[in-house]
């Protein structure tokens, strides 16, 4: 569903800059951040990527959780991608006026955020540089003619896996059971096999349920079970 612009909406995301990733690309991303690796990690930070990352709940809160790895939320509709922002920018002001910079999540250096459609993870992202993707309540585009769209056709999950590192995860959420339907035909058709798959998310112990994303709150509280599957694809 199309958003209905904000106002100012072009100086809103100005404002929000220290954010924003304006010029996506293979290159981008080691210069965006603003951390370096790790002392004595002997590598370059992990970096996780949600597609389609809304209004921002479930990448700032994995953001934070994790401040030695690096986030980046990817959300096309500049509307959607405002509120991300927006909440960042709140985080990281509050957390600074605290005085709370050296605590676990501190000025969110290592989120970011980027406003575009994924038509290709090869325009964006080099070969094995991703440690994990989320796909979470991703569109269903639900007419048959459209099956190409879908975020986890099996020409989209190969491209994922071409984006990850070895040992690299997909992490699927949905509440539309016919998108998990299809998702499963086309993991199988890849000849892939989940690590972990469950029609009921939060009837489970699996780690995925702790970080939701604001679909998954609504959904989760009007008693409709999330469906989730963790896929780490052989290359």
């Amino acid at each position: 569903m199309r958003q209905r612009k904000p106002k100012d909406l072009d100086n809103r995301i100005n404002e929000c800059g220290e954010f924003i990733v304006r010029d996506p690309s293979p290159a981008a991303w080691k210069r965006c951040f603003g951390q370096a690796p790790e002392a004595g990690n002997g590598g370059e930070r992990a970096l996780f990527v949600e597609i389609g990352c809304g209004k921002g709940d479930f990448i700032l809160a994995k953001a934070i959780d994790d401040p030695a790895s690096n986030y980046l939320g990817i959300e096309g509709q500049e509307s959607v991608l405002l509120r991300a922002l927006e909440k960042a920018m709140w985080v990281a002001q509050m957390n600074a006026a605290a005085g709370s910079i050296s605590d676990k999540g501190g000025t969110l250096g290592n989120l970011r955020f980027a406003g575009v459609y994924v038509r290709s993870m090869k325009n964006l992202f080099s070969e094995s540089s991703l440690s994990g993707i989320y796909l979470n309540f991703s569109d269903p585009w639900p007419k048959k003619r459209h099956y190409k769209r879908r975020l986890t056709y099996r020409g989209r999950l190969k491209e994922y896996a071409w984006a990850l590192k070895d040992g690299g995860f997909i992490e699927i959420k949905t509440d539309n059971d016919e998108l998990f339907d299809f998702t499963m035909e086309e993991v199988e058709a890849l000849g892939w096999e989940p690590v972990e798959i469950t029609r009921d998310l939060h009837s489970t112990g699996l780690e995925a349920r702790l970080t939701m994303t604001e679909y998954e709150k609504k959904y989760h509280n009007a008693g409709k079970s999330i469906n989730y599957m963790k896929l780490i694809p052989g290359k």
